[in-house]
């Protein structure tokens, strides 16, 4: 059964920086697509950002692009989100997703989702 835990939300200064990881258990995701999306109050869930867990095809909304990093850490079984140059816009509920193939933009590819971590940037 795959799991996927989040973590490292929290309250930043704008311009601020924030790490958020997610913890993957349950399977092998060597051909999984990762994704990071986000949810705020009275918004649809957006992509953030994508990779293959096994390198490349790495995809970032425009809106994060040169700001947000998307990582995994294999010895971990880890997903990261290295967040830079936080607005206050970036504040939402971060949702990791994890889905067999290539990173979609569509939250609709995702078959696996985490609980979520909150990320609020004050101005």
């Amino acid at each position: 059964q795959v799991q996927l835990v989040e973590s490292g939300g929290g309250l930043v200064q704008a311009g601020g920086s924030l790490r958020l990881s997610c913890a993957a258990s349950g399977r092998t995701f060597s051909n999984y697509a990762m994704g990071w999306f986000r949810q705020a109050p009275g918004k649809e869930r957006e992509f953030v950002a994508g990779m293959r867990w096994s390198g490349g095809s790495t995809r970032y909304a425009d809106s994060v692009k040169g700001r947000f990093t998307i990582s995994t850490d294999n010895a971990k079984n880890t997903v990261i989100l290295q967040m830079n140059s936080l607005k206050v816009e970036d504040t939402a509920v971060y949702y990791c997703a994890a889905d067999v193939g290539w990173p979609s933009y569509d939250k609709r590819e995702y078959d696996y989702w985490g609980q979520g971590t909150q990320v609020t940037v004050s101005s």
